[in-house]
Formats: C-alpha cells, sequence, structure tokens
C-alpha cells in the first residue's frame, strides 16, 4: 500500500479504537457482547480483510503493515480484533495459502468485505497444543465426503457462516500427513454449534465447542481440490505462523495501553499527599513496563520483516509469540499492582486487561510449545538425545 495511505488507515483506525470502542469497553465486557454498529462500521472501514489480497477485495497489508496496524487495535479490547481476526489470519489463510482458485474467487471478496464470517476449527478435546493428534475424520463416499468429529474453544463458531475445519482422511500416513482441510458452510445437516463458552477474560469474543455428526460435503469442498489431500496440517501450520505474529502485535498494543493507564494513573492518585508517581518504586514498575513494551515493539516489527521476506517463518514468529504473551502478562500484573486496590475492581480498565491478558499465553500456542519450537529448530538432533 502507498505509504500515505497507509497512514490515512492507522490514522481511521485509531481514531475508531479511542472515540468509539474504548468507551464501550466497560458494557462489552458486562454484556459479553460487540455492539452492532461497531460491527457494521469495522466493515466499512475494510478491517475484515486487511490482510487479504487486494484481487479479493482486501487491503493486501504486508505483514510488516499489519503489525503497526495492530498495536492500534490492540490498545482497546481484544474482542474487537477478535471480530474479524479470523477473517484475516488463520481463517482466511488456509484460502490464501491452500484454496484453489475457484475456492479464492468464490469466498474471499465475502470474507473480506465481512458479509461472510469464517472460523478455523482445528483445536480438540485432546488435541490442542499438538493438533497433528486430531481425531476428528473425513471419509469419501462416493462424490462426498462424510465428516465426524469435534471441535473445542472456536473462535467465532456461534456467529460463523462456514468452518475451515480439520480432519483426518488417511488413518496409515503419519501424523502430520494424514489431515485435510474442508470448507463447511454453516447449516450443513449434522454440524452443531454448542452455547457459547463461559470466559475468564476477552468477554464479547465467543467461542464455543463444534460438534460434526456425518456433515457431508461435496468433494469440491477439499481446501485445494485433489491437491489439497493429505497437506491439511502444512496449511494449517503455515497459518498459525502468520498468526503469531499478528496476535503478538495485538499484545504490543494492549501493553501500550497498559503503560499509559498507569501513568495516568500514578499522575492522579495520590497517598501520604503525595502523587505516589513521585515514589520511585512505583516509577520502577513504570519504567519495567515502559521497557517491555518497547522491546516487543521491536521484537514483532523484527519478526514481520522475516516474515514478509520469507526468510524466516518458524522461529521468529514463534519468538515473538513467547516473548509478546509473557511481557504484556508482567505489564498487565504491574498496571494492577500500581492502582492498587482500585486495580483488583471491576470497571477498572486494568483489572479487565489482567484477565484479558491471562489468554495470550495460551491460545495460537503455549507458552511451553514456542520454547520447544524454538529450541528444536535450533539444536535440530541434539534435541531428540
Amino acid at each position: 500500500m502507498d505509504a500515505d495511505d497507509f497512514s490515512a488507515v492507522l490514522s481511521e483506525v485509531r481514531r475508531f479504537v479511542r472515540e468509539r470502542v474504548v468507551p464501550l469497553e466497560a458494557e462489552i465486557d458486562e454484556k459479553d457482547e460487540m455492539p452492532a454498529e461497531i460491527r457494521e462500521a469495522a466493515k466499512k472501514m475494510g478491517l475484515f480483510g486487511f490482510a487479504l489480497p487486494e484481487e479479493y477485495g482486501g487491503l493486501g497489508l504486508s505483514m510488516y503493515e499489519e503489525a503497526q496496524l495492530m498495536f492500534e487495535l490492540g490498545y482497546t479490547t481484544p474482542s474487537l480484533r477478535s471480530m474479524f481476526g479470523t477473517n484475516n489470519g488463520i481463517a482466511g489463510h488456509v484460502l490464501m495459502v491452500g484454496g484453489t482458485e475457484e475456492q479464492k474467487a468464490h469466498w474471499l471478496p465475502r470474507i473480506a468485505s465481512g458479509d461472510v464470517l469464517a472460523s478455523f476449527a482445528l483445536t480438540e478435546p485432546d488435541a490442542g497444543s499438538d493438533p497433528s493428534t486430531l481425531t476428528t475424520k473425513a471419509r469419501l463416499e462416493g462424490d462426498e465426503w462424510v465428516i465426524n468429529g469435534a471441535k473445542r474453544y472456536i473462535t467465532n463458531a456461534p456467529l460463523a457462516d462456514v468452518f475451515m475445519v480439520f480432519a483426518r482422511t488417511d488413518d496409515e500416513a503419519p501424523r502430520t500427513r494424514g489431515i485435510s482441510t474442508f470448507l463447511v458452510p454453516a447449516g450443513t445437516p449434522g454440524l452443531t454449534v454448542a452455547p457459547k463458552d463461559h470466559k475468564m477474560g476477552q468477554l464479547g469474543a465467543w467461542t464455543a465447542d463444534v460438534y460434526f455428526d456425518d456433515v457431508r460435503v461435496p468433494a469440491e469442498a477439499l481446501v485445494g481440490g485433489e491437491d489439497g489431500l493429505n497437506r491439511g496440517f502444512a496449511t494449517a501450520m503455515g497459518c498459525i505462523a502468520h498468526g503469531r505474529v499478528h496476535i503478538s502485535a495485538l499484545m504490543v498494543g494492549m501493553a501500550e495501553r497498559l503503560v499509559d493507564e498507569s501513568v495516568a494513573y500514578a499522575s492522579t492518585r495520590r497517598q501520604s499527599g503525595k502523587l505516589i508517581g513521585s515514589f520511585q518504586l512505583i516509577q520502577g514498575l513504570i519504567a519495567d513496563s515502559m521497557t517491555d513494551y518497547y522491546a516487543g515493539r521491536a521484537t514483532v516489527l523484527e519478526a514481520a520483516r522475516g516474515f514478509d521476506a520469507g526468510t524466516d517463518l518458524k522461529v521468529g514468529p514463534s519468538c515473538t509469540k513467547y516473548f509478546a504473551s509473557e511481557m504484556v502478562w508482567r505489564v498487565a500484573d504491574r498496571a494492577v499492582q500500581i492502582h492498587g486496590g482500585a486495580g483488583y475492581m471491576r470497571g477498572v480498565a486494568v483489572e479487565r486487561f489482567y484477565r484479558d491478558a491471562r489468554l495470550f499465553r495460551i491460545y495460537e500456542g503455549t507458552s511451553q510449545i514456542q520454547q520447544v519450537i524454538i529450541a528444536k529448530a535450533l539444536l535440530g538432533e541434539a534435541a531428540r538425545g
């Protein structure tokens, strides 16, 4: 995107986030729902397709540009980003990475516009950090695939129009090579979405279990057509690598907000007749959080450069996801500490962000999984003992 045009996009998103969404954060958290007017505004701004190619109606942002956009979106409740994150990220990228030209032409323009909400159905009750162990199966019967199984914690499932479903299609193949991906429209007979989950935080972003009971889809629902058979795991990993940089940038935006909340509170709250910002131990907490934020921002931008260049599609995304998720948790914890008792009260922004931040160390691969990925990439055969 032209630099001036991109600058204008960032400015518009910043105004939207700070003037329209931030004032609604408490309401979104209390009602566990994103207001319809915010959803419609996001559609009009092109936020459902910022990472999708221009030829399909998206903005076509690079990973580096996307990271900067996510810094702005991360300044408010993460449920805003979640509303359109799967369209741009792990769900939309399934088609970008593995779809046929016909599948891309049919689905991507509607996904980019927000007319279709897509869900990424990979995680299962017994296959989370290691999706290669998934047990959902698809068998070919004539010219139809029949899918049976269950998925867990699927983002946007209660609202989704189409699911990108990962299922085992070859029991004899190695675990990572016998998985395929299917496009399953909502409302397909046999597909059931459970009631939305009741979560600790990130309220307004809905997740739910999804069940498949002899769900039948045509042969052309196989992502990638015949060439996509048994290539679903590789597709998923490519999408997740992008998602790790994407979500890391969101965490940096949240860290910036937490620093701002901490500074504002320390600049107005008095204790013992003094502003608490005059106490050196409070100053130390703020300095540590600013340093964490600064390092997180630099780490994300470096990972984004490597992703765009194609020189680092594995270690960089894992490093930045690991660092950013642990970083924003530290910053959130310090923000609560700076606020004292007020930081533990519902209705105070840092209390809500504290709950929201906890999930980042789990999804898109836990911190422990990132450690394993990074170490194995560096150690090679030595990691196997």
